[in-house]
């Protein structure tokens, strides 16, 4: 024999009904069933709203019902074509008698807890009759009320089962029934006189549990709404799936921690007799769903993820607890009386204080009880006023082979570390089935996807990127990303989203990741933005392994990077202002990426896409020191110099580089050498030297006009108007069988740009196009440099560096 438990959503209308007479008929074929069923739909809810409404106006609590009848009418309409005079009269017949107790409510002036179990019975007493009339159109079925079979005490809201006088009543029950198929109510059970009680929080799967106990079925099947228990709330983790075995203790804690399918004692008759239980999907019926059993197939060490929410953590603390017998048992005596559940404990070692996790909504009552309860102690300044703190969530990791398996306590805290995820308390019992902590309710999300990539995913790491400035190198950038997300997949087991884009004017936010072949019309229809904004959406979103990304050369911009730093979030930049600002700016940055274990990556901020600081930085981290640097850093004056000659004008040669993107949006910063003497200042400080820009000699080659110019159009005009000048440096250079290259030095602690002229044996010589060189002189390459030399300019390598960075980040 099979017992089967359909919940409301299973029975929420006439469709949903009649998968579940299609699945009852396929189980009674070969074997006898008893089906226990839930209130329809919202039922339950409607009639206690109603209630509560009928205190003060009867009239309306009855129209407000008036749905509820209809839906039970067209359900016996659709599905009992030939008994359904007799169905719709007793339907007819319950809920008069329902009015009738609410008006009896709105007279007395009173809602008991024994009216409001005998109000809420009435969702289960009508779905079990109805359904098992339709049953019986086509099945050998019948209906028995659940209160004749399970007796309780009188605790009518949340009754206690006499186990031993239920099990009677059942047994005896179906030793006579002789029909396939038996309709019974869940939630609902009677006290000794009769009275109507309800089991409480998840009744149905209780009286499901106690008929299969009683009965010593093969098996108890849990029919609901999702394919089994999850590996976490899919609702929250995209990515979580249903768990094909799992033993009843791993599953009581799941439950218990917030796994809504089913409700911890639901577990317990079931477990004593060692009867197995299979979560199951009305929706999808061929679907194998969970089996709870005693012994599951192995499977991963952490079988599941789950939270509570609306957690608030009271603290008991004081050095006049050390050695003091008694304050644990006056603590929990106080919740316990007051019918306070704890839902987690933990006490440091030291006794010098005890924290004990409890629902929000008894947080207020817990403090002032207790602190009544210790007052005398907290007068004597033996212990601290009680002290709560709210708006936390417990985070639990669950799985009874955890015990076994070195390291994992250090692999959850590591990496809800990396995600800024600050733990309040920890609690693991001695059986290592579940480790606890209780996090920041806000954090919630964020911790249980980061949990379940690292236990769960197969070594497919997601990264959230933030991106800003969608120009020249932004653009390229996101085409990069969308042509290789396929290879990323694949062979690094990587899964990059854009959630956040923004330009000077929009930002568009998508928490499920942009669409990367038509972002530009998202962001087009995006709302208006600012630095601020943004960031606060990037914060509110409060994905894992989250990445800001800085495609401008905007000052402003770089400003903002501490602030998501210490948010955990790393961030890559192709902008130079940031790291040739005030060394105690650059030193703080760092300093600040270390301590939140955010990464801060600018390898683009020389060289473009070339590994230039990534390879300074291996030698400088493998105890090499750094002499000497002598490099061409600037693409674009490169080019400009690489095409400039007596047949070019200066001006048409400048105006060319821009538009293939060389230059920045001003030119004049490349021309000035204010973009050359940042990149030798960030190479002298990444090689631990402190510099200022202001120490470096920037020997210009423009004039004074040029220097002196506010916007694009008066600078060109400049370069137009001084050709001459420019037309003489070229000859002086050109007479000397020389060329002109544009070449950053440092040298012992000291560093100096300038345009200088390159004789045939110099390596800088042959340097063509935008490529850009760069000699490191160290310990070990004192005379002959290592060299780093290739493309240093154009949006799709400076795309491309941006895009190795996000990949260093993956990688780490």
């Amino acid at each position: 024999m099979k017992v089967l438990k359909f919940g409301g959503s299973s029975v929420a209308n006439s469709e949903n009904i009649k998968k579940v007479l299609a699945i009852v008929a396929k189980a009674s074929q070969k074997e006898k069933v008893a089906v226990v069923v839930s209130a329809f739909g919202k039922t339950t809810n409607n009639l206690l709203a109603g209630a509560s409404l009928a205190l003060s106006d009867v009239k309306k609590a009855k129209e407000n019902l008036s749905e509820v009848e209809d839906l039970h009418n067209q359900i016996v309409e659709d599905l009992i074509p030939n008994n359904k005079t007799t169905v719709i009269d007793k339907v007819t017949s319950l809920f008069d008698n329902l009015y009738s107790i609410y008006e009896g409510v709105f007279l007395l002036q009173e809602l008991s807890d024994k009216t409001l179990a005998k109000i809420s019975s009435f969702g289960e007493r009508l779905s079990s009759y109805i359904i098992a009339n339709a049953a019986n159109e086509t099945l050998d079925a019948t209906h028995k009320e659940s209160r004749e079979l399970i007796i309780t005490n009188d605790d009518f809201l949340n009754a206690q089962v006499n186990f031993e006088r239920s099990n009677k009543n059942i047994e005896a029950f179906f030793k006579e029934n002789k029909h396939q198929v038996t309709l019974l109510g869940g939630f609902i059970s009677a006290n000794d006189k009769g009275e109507t009680t309800t089991l409480g929080r998840g009744g149905s799967d209780f009286s499901a549990a106690i008929y299969a106990a009683a009965l010593n079925t093969n098996e108890l099947q849990i029919w609901t709404d999702v394919p089994g228990m999850f590996t976490a709330n899919p609702r929250v983790v995209k990515q979580a799936y249903a768990i094909s075995e799992i033993s009843y203790e791993e599953a009581m804690e799941l439950s218990h921690f917030g796994a809504k399918v089913l409700y911890p004692p639901t577990i317990q008759p079931a477990l004593r007799k060692e009867i197995p239980i299979r979560i199951k999907n009305t929706f999808e019926p061929e679907n194998v769903g969970t089996l709870i059993c005693k012994n599951p197939k192995n499977g991963n060490e952490v079988k599941g993820i789950s939270h509570i929410e609306d957690i608030s953590l009271i603290t008991l603390e004081g050095g006049g607890m050390i050695g003091i017998p008694g304050f644990s048992k006056r603590l929990f005596a106080t919740l316990s009386v007051a019918k306070i559940n704890v839902v987690f404990i933990t006490q440091a070692s030291s006794e010098h204080s005890i924290c004990v996790g409890v629902y929000e909504n008894d947080a207020l009552k817990a403090q002032e009880l207790l602190n009544e309860t210790f007052s005398i102690e907290i007068d004597r300044k033996k212990i601290q006023p009680i002290h709560v703190e709210n708006n936390l969530a417990i985070i639990a990791v669950v799985g009874e082979s955890m015990k076994n398996y070195q390291g994992l306590s250090g692999q959850m805290f590591s990496a809800l570390g990396k995600n800024n995820v600050n733990v309040r308390a920890i609690a693991q019992g001695s059986s290592e089935k579940n480790i606890s902590a209780v996090i920041n309710k806000y954090d919630a999300k964020k911790a249980l996807n980061t949990l379940h990539e690292q236990f769960f995913e197969e070594k497919t790491k997601q990264l959230n990127l933030f991106v800003t400035g969608v120009g020249n190198v932004g653009e390229r950038f996101l085409a990069q990303l969308e042509q290789q997300k396929s290879f990323l997949k694949k062979n690094l087991k990587l899964k990059i989203r854009v959630i956040g884009l923004s330009n000077s004017r929009k930002m568009v936010f998508n928490n499920s990741g942009i669409d990367l072949k038509n972002w530009k019309e998202a962001l087009e229809n995006g709302e208006p933005t600012s630095l601020d904004n943004f960031y606060n959406e990037v914060k509110k979103a409060n994905h894992r392994n989250s990445v800001f990304i800085d495609n401008t050369a905007n000052q402003a911009v770089s400003e903002v990077y501490e602030k998501y730093l210490r948010d955990s979030i790393s961030v890559v930049t192709c902008n130079k202002i940031a790291c040739a600002s005030n060394y105690d700016n650059y030193k703080t940055l760092k300093e600040v990426s270390r301590k939140y274990n955010a990464d801060f990556l600018f390898e683009t901020n020389v060289g473009a896409g070339l590994p230039i600081i990534d390879t300074l930085k291996n030698l400088i981290n493998s105890g090499d020191r750094v002499h000497k640097i002598q490099a061409v850093l600037s693409g674009s004056l490169n080019f400009v110099f690489n095409n400039f000659n007596e047949k070019s004008t200066f001006h048409n040669v400048v105006a060319q580089a821009q538009k293939e993107g060389f230059t920045e949006p001003d030119p004049k910063i490349d021309l000035s050498g204010v973009d050359v003497a940042r990149k030798i200042l960030i190479l002298a400080r990444e090689s631990g030297y402190q510099l200022e820009l202001e120490d470096i000699a920037n020997n210009s080659f423009l004039t004074e006009e040029s220097l002196s110019t506010t916007n694009n159009d008066d600078f060109y005009a400049s370069l137009t108007k001084n050709e001459v000048h420019f037309q003489q440096i070229f000859k002086d250079a050109n007479d000397k069988n020389c060329r002109l290259k544009y070449v950053a030095e440092f040298v012992d602690g000291k560093a100096n740009v300038g345009l200088q002229h390159i004789a045939s044996d110099h390596p800088f010589y042959n340097l063509e196009g935008s490529d850009n060189i760069v000699l490191f002189f160290t310990d070990r390459y004192p005379e002959n440099p290592l060299i780093i030399k290739g493309a240093g300019a154009g949006a799709d390598v400076t795309a491309s560096g941006i895009f190795a960075d996000v990949i260093r980040i993956a990688n780490k």
